[in-house]
């Protein structure tokens, strides 16, 4: 168990053309984690158990190879334990823990007491490894599972461009609620030169409606080509441009964290995506592991951070594990489950928000764990995922967090949901793609990248929980020249619970005194008509509905925007709406009015049908006329 022993058994005699790892070939770690070095090291050294091969070393006493592992330089120096092991690694390849054993103060000596620790407790270690690796550590690939991200990450942007394609005219176009034309003439007025840092979109280029709908387009198109495997690089990168485009003229309407975690994912995504025109299993540089870690420390940073918050926020309802009592009737589209859900007990609410909150502070570390816990970690976050999407219409942002979680699995268990000769086709293609090597650029593009984005990450993260205030000044330097791209970003929802539902209902008059109302698609109106289910699509105009509800209309002014607009009868803008109960033209008179709405219970909809209960109304804005 020497730290060097070189020099106490030095076999000059014994020259050979590569290096040997000689282990107990009696002992079951020993076996299991040599499959792990083989891989690892592949041609580079030879193994052979020292039941096979001790004669062949005289000067070794027979007990050491009981004790350590021996390695053995083609020259015969003679090497235990832990710089055995870093040894051999070095040999292939992997050069960097046999640097901090030699050149790292105390790195050497913790290593031999790492390794004197595992080699003395065997049996302990032994059963250790297969409760949190399994029975195979032999080190993992991620082809498949690359191959299935990006599958999924083009699924959820085109679900993203196809969703603003219906609705962008009649929120940003030149007769929609906020026009995108005027806006940037006052950013090119205020910044000139420095326009495109402030705002980096393709809309300077162009802005009229004929331009939103041809990115949108494009955007579809770049999915489209990223789902079937097309130039899988290039449509990442298009479809990050062009919804970072999108996100930056939508302003009050791509506001969302789900907008902000799309352009994150994408960003890794690109990085993460092979090159090629049709890049195949067996021909594409491997999955490039740094980029790996980094989608998984995006996930952390999402489900962490949303535990975080509403911890931090202070608000009772989260630490009387209370919220659930009123967040399916305050969300801002409820569905019909959601009623149901509503009715159950206090117990009920109470178990679910304590096991949200296991899932969300305690699962997240499992990130980073060995396979088993990572695997368990990936079916209960995406299994929280599922139950959201039962209850609510969060957009595609519980897809996409579902996608995220992709990265957790290797492909060892992709293959096994395969059926059994397509599963020996991929590995067969997997297996050829371990010799494939990426270009010496692409290898400089992801190391630096997966630099300067994993110091963003965790500057993020650090600067969430601890305040940005607090990280050092290059970090905080770093993270404000970046913020106009989105590359990354701190997450965090439902930090404080909603306990009232305040309502906007917009309403028309032709002379004054009677009134008729506009119908949302999506959003409550009437009480009577049941709560659908909108999500994967995001009804942008109702989902700000929602938000105004909470405020004053001051601090909306698109609201205002949009009083102002249907008083003009705006086709794209009545658009957005379900219906409009002026079809034979505009009204003269338009108003707000907020109302408190809850859900009925039970018996209140057996007498009355109605799925809502509203009271209290009061004017939110002043009436507008067109006069």
């Amino acid at each position: 168990m020497a730290r060097s022993g070189g020099a106490a058994y030095d076999e000059r005699v014994s020259l050979r053309s590569r290096p040997l790892l000689i282990f107990d070939g009696e002992c079951g770690f020993c076996r299991r984690w040599i499959e792990r070095w083989r891989v690892i090291t592949g041609d580079a050294i030879d193994y052979a158990a020292s039941q096979e091969v001790a004669d062949e070393f005289p000067r070794i006493p027979a007990y050491v190879f009981s004790r350590s592992v021996v390695y053995v330089e083609v020259d015969g120096s003679v090497y235990l334990g832990a710089e055995a092991v870093a040894r051999s690694l070095a040999a292939g390849g992997r050069a960097w823990p046999l640097w901090l054993y030699r050149n790292v103060p105390g790195a050497g000596v913790l290593a031999d007491l790492a390794y004197r620790l595992v080699a003395t407790n065997r049996v302990t270690a032994s059963r250790w490894t297969r409760r949190l690796w399994g029975d195979d550590v032999r080190p993992p690939t991620y082809e498949a599972v690359r191959w299935l991200f990006l599958r999924g990450l083009g699924f959820v942007y085109l679900i993203a461009f196809l969703s603003l394609q219906v609705q962008v005219e009649g929120l940003i176009g030149s007769e929609g609620i906020a026009p995108l034309a005027p806006w940037l003439e006052a950013i090119a007025d205020r910044y000139g030169e420095d326009r495109l840092r402030v705002a980096p979109t393709v809309f300077w280029l162009a802005s009229s409606d004929y331009a939103l709908n041809a990115v949108c387009g494009f955007g579809v198109v770049a999915s489209l080509l990223l789902v079937v495997n097309i130039l899988p690089a290039v449509a990442a990168a298009a479809a990050w441009l062009l919804y970072l485009s999108l996100f930056v003229a939508g302003r009050v309407f791509l506001g969302f964290q789900w907008d902000i975690l799309l352009l994150e994912s994408g960003v890794l995504g690109f990085l993460f995506a092979p090159w090629g025109l049709r890049p195949a299993l067996a021909r594409a540089a491997p999955a490039p592991r740094p980029i790996l870690w980094l989608l998984r420390l995006l996930l952390f940073k999402l489900m962490f951070l949303s535990g975080v918050v509403k911890l931090a926020s202070n608000d009772p309802v989260w630490w009387e594990l209370t919220a659930l009592t009123v967040h399916y009737q305050t969300q801002p589209l409820p569905t019909w489950t959601a009623w149901y859900i509503h009715q159950l007990p206090l117990w009920f609410h109470k178990a679910c928000c304590a096991v949200m909150f296991f899932i969300e502070l305690m699962v997240p570390p499992a990130i980073f764990a060995p396979r088993r816990p990572r695997l368990i970690a990936f079916v209960l976050l995406v299994a929280l995922q599922l139950v959201i999407i039962a209850t609510g219409n969060y957009t595609f942002f519980n897809l996409l967090t579902i996608v995220l979680c992709i990265p957790l699995l290797d492909d060892a268990c992709l293959l096994r949901a395969l059926p059994a000769a397509t599963a020996s086709r991929w590995r067969t293609a997997i297996g050829e793609n371990r010799r494939a090597r990426r270009p010496a650029a692409g290898s400089l593009l992801i190391a630096s990248s997966a630099l300067v984005l994993g110091v963003l990450s965790v500057g993020h993260l650090t600067g969430r929980l601890y305040g940005y205030s607090n990280l050092p000044g290059p970090v905080r330097s770093l993270i404000s020249t970046a913020a106009p791209l989105r590359l990354s970003s701190s997450y965090g929802l439902f930090a404080n619970m909603t306990t009232k539902r305040p309502e906007i209902v917009i309403e028309g008059s032709a002379d004054g005194r009677s009134w008729r109302p506009y119908e949302f698609a999506w959003k409550p109106g009437d009480p009577a008509r049941r709560p659908g289910f909108v999500a994967p699509h995001q009804p942008r105009l109702d989902w700000q509905m929602w938000f105004a509800a909470l405020g004053d209309y001051r601090r909306n002014p698109w609201l205002v925007a949009l009083m102002r607009r249907l008083l003009d009868g705006s086709e794209p803008v009545e658009a957005l709406l379900e219906r409009n109960p002026f079809p034979g033209g505009p009204p003269r008179h338009i108003r707000a009015t907020v109302w408190e709405y809850r859900f009925t219970d039970r018996a209140e909809r057996e007498k009355s049908g109605a799925w809502w209960d509203r009271q209290n109304p009061r004017p939110y804005a002043p009436t507008l006329s067109r006069d």
